[in-house]
């Protein structure tokens, strides 16, 4: 037990461990390999938590330990080891290749020998796949699909709070975590066969984006904040639900993490939602806007009618019959609406340094690039786990539709 202590304070100091598996691992000695960087196993190899002799005796089962822990399954099906090499000298080969990469910069170490690759789409095909209708929907898969290499999306909890979605890609071979708003109508899990409109945090959406925002934190992982919100929920069912508990619980989430975020707002950044997703208050390492970001505290028509709500009657509408009076009450409302909508120019946010650099949708992945790899190069006091002991697994796994 001992040794798997020091195995773990290892990893979370940042030491890199690589393990060679020549023979068997039983029992304890299964665990000892696994939490390392790089497994290699040779042909004669196995883990096993019970090998064969105990598994016959326990469940009168006829096996092999290597049939039941060699190479074939840990590396072809539980991806507890990443490499089978043919012999020992193959092995201890493969571990010195290692040991000389270690001295390059934390980024191509942390790669795992995989290649950096564009997206299966061209990302210049996202300078036109976001209506400049913020009432008309797109796909945020798509948008994904062009920001990650080969295309390759590990989406998570795909079934809970259908408004966000959340999961891993690679950037440039390098693990990144996505946050991001579902556009559209969505299923409304509190009211079975209805739908309700994308854009907006709702309680299952925040459990979930913090959930993963927790986990991509505890594993080191930089998150990529994709925002389009309108705003939280809100009404008698919404606070009834906490929904003020499950939005502090995201802020103090976000404020706490150590791992590097990063803020793009593509359209609509508006409420509290804006500062909830990472917003500039909570000081992501860069948010990028793009020329069709919306960026406000409240909607103009929102906040026009909060102003006059004393003269509107239950529907929103004007409730005086004077025409001088409503002819003055339509002038300020419409005056209002029409400052706001000035103000979310996303060029006066960056002239009010609101935002730190505006860019066309097209160059958000060559962003990326350079951007998740400084966060691998110089990762700071973040601990970096590797991928078989990541906390996301854990989180998919308990939340698996049956």
């Amino acid at each position: 037990g001992h040794i798997f202590k020091k195995n773990s304070q290892l990893a979370a100091a940042g030491v890199p461990q690589i393990a060679g598996v020549f023979g068997d691992c039983i029992a304890g000695g299964g665990y000892m390999p696994i939490i390392s960087d790089r497994v290699y196993m040779t042909e004669q190899a196995y883990m096993v938590i019970a090998g064969a002799a105990l598994i016959k005796g326990a469940k009168s089962q006829k096996l092999t330990s290597l049939g039941i822990g060699g190479p074939e399954v840990h590396v072809h099906q539980s991806a507890c080891a990443d490499e089978r090499v043919p012999d020992d000298a193959a092995c201890i080969a493969a571990m010195r290749r290692e040991v000389a990469r270690t001295a390059d910069c934390g980024a191509e170490f942390r790669r795992g020998g995989v290649a950096p690759a564009d997206p299966n789409f061209d990302a210049k095909e996202l300078d036109t796949l976001f209506p400049a209708d913020h009432r008309r929907f797109y796909d945020i898969r798509e948008v994904i699909a062009r920001l990650v290499d080969r295309s390759q999306f590990w989406e998570i909890l795909p079934h809970r709070g259908k408004e966000m979605i959340v999961g891993i890609g690679r950037v440039n071979g390098l693990y990144t975590g996505f946050i991001g708003n579902v556009q559209g109508p969505v299923d409304d899990p509190q009211h079975k066969g209805k739908v309700k409109p994308g854009g907006i945090l709702y309680r299952e959406g925040i459990a979930k984006i913090s959930a993963f925002s927790r986990a991509c934190n505890d594993d080191g992982i930089p998150i990529v904040w994709l925002q389009d919100i309108s705003g939280f929920d809100i009404g008698t069912e919404a606070e009834a639900h906490g929904l003020l508990g499950y939005g502090s619980s995201l802020i103090y989430t976000n404020s706490t993490n150590t791992t590097p975020m990063f803020t793009i707002l593509m359209r609509k950044a508006s409420g509290a939602g804006y500062y909830a997703m990472a917003g500039l208050p909570y000081e992501p390492v860069l948010q990028l806007s793009t020329p069709l970001s919306r960026q406000s505290v409240m909607e103009g028509r929102t906040l026009s009618i909060a102003a006059f709500n004393t003269k509107l009657d239950d529907d929103f509408e004007i409730a005086t019959t004077d025409p001088e009076e409503r002819a003055a009450i339509e002038k300020g409302m419409a005056a209002t609406e029409a400052r706001i909508e000035g103000d979310m120019c996303p060029y006066k946010a960056a002239s009010q340094r609101d935002t730190d650099e505006i860019i066309q949708p097209s160059e958000i992945r060559p962003y990326l690039e350079c951007l998740i790899e400084a966060s691998y190069q110089a990762q700071g006091y973040r601990r970096l786990k590797n991928p078989r002991i990541w906390s996301l697994h854990d989180l998919d796994i308990l939340t698996e539709r049956q």
